[in-house]
């Protein structure tokens, strides 16, 4: 039985190149001292500077999708910067202890027609390419880090203004994305099993109370007279 399983999934790198307006590459070490030391950093700028791209980036490199635009195809960019020849987004990410890099990059051919999306997934602690096929990869990401897109939007890249929409989630949708999120759900897991195995041992406790009931003596004599005319 599953007993559970504690995501702690944590972005380490962010590069990307050529998304909307953040022309040209760009690297985000999220190991550097500045962002290390003080735990919690604010990105800010004015609008269209690139903030939500940032996002977009993640969101690309793990699920080669993004909550703008939904699902980028070789026959459908609006991310990549215009008259680009070519972008990416890779993301370095630890998920329980193990490192992993998620890489998802397009480009146009010489006469400026997209070309095929190519997306790969590595285990960075091995070396070794986990899966180069794109419609495989979101999938092998929810397997990693517990969260599909949808919960990965919801619940750690919150659109801009869709933070009351979490909080308006139905309660076993929030509570399960909070537990995922937590760990928590192994004490789901165990109330299950306990409240089971509780139910099961009272039934069978029922059934014995009732056949020790059915067979226990019943008082038949009547007076002091009568039963000891039945001893002699």
């Amino acid at each position: 039985m599953n007993w559970g399983r504690i995501i702690n999934m944590k972005i380490l790198n962010i590069n990307l190149k050529n998304l909307n307006s953040l022309r040209g590459e760009w690297h985000i070490d999220l190991l550097n001292s500045s962002y290390v030391s003080d735990e919690i950093f604010v990105i800010t700028g004015p609008t269209g500077a690139g903030k939500t791209t940032i996002f977009d980036a993640i969101c690309l490199a793990l699920y080669s999708q993004t909550p703008r635009l939904g699902r980028i195809t070789g026959a459908n960019n609006e991310i990549m910067s215009k008259h680009a020849k070519d972008c990416y987004a890779e993301v370095i990410f630890e998920a329980n202890g193990k490192k992993y890099k998620s890489l998802w990059k397009q480009q146009r051919d010489s006469k400026g027609k997209l070309q095929g999306i190519k997306h790969l997934i590595s285990d960075l602690d091995s070396s070794i390419i986990i899966s180069e096929a794109a419609k495989e990869i979101p999938g092998i990401v929810e397997d990693i880090t517990g969260m599909d897109f949808k919960r990965f939007t919801q619940a750690v890249m919150l659109e801009q203004g869709k933070f009351d929409a979490f909080l308006k989630a139905k309660e076993g949708e929030r509570s399960q994305i909070l537990e995922t999120l937590t760990g928590t759900e192994i004490y789901g897991t165990i109330s299950t099993m306990v409240y089971d195995h509780t139910a099961n041992e009272r039934a069978i406790l029922d059934k014995l109370q009732s056949e020790f009931d059915n067979k226990k003596p019943h008082d038949n004599f009547g007076s002091e007279e009568e039963i000891s005319q039945a001893l002699k």
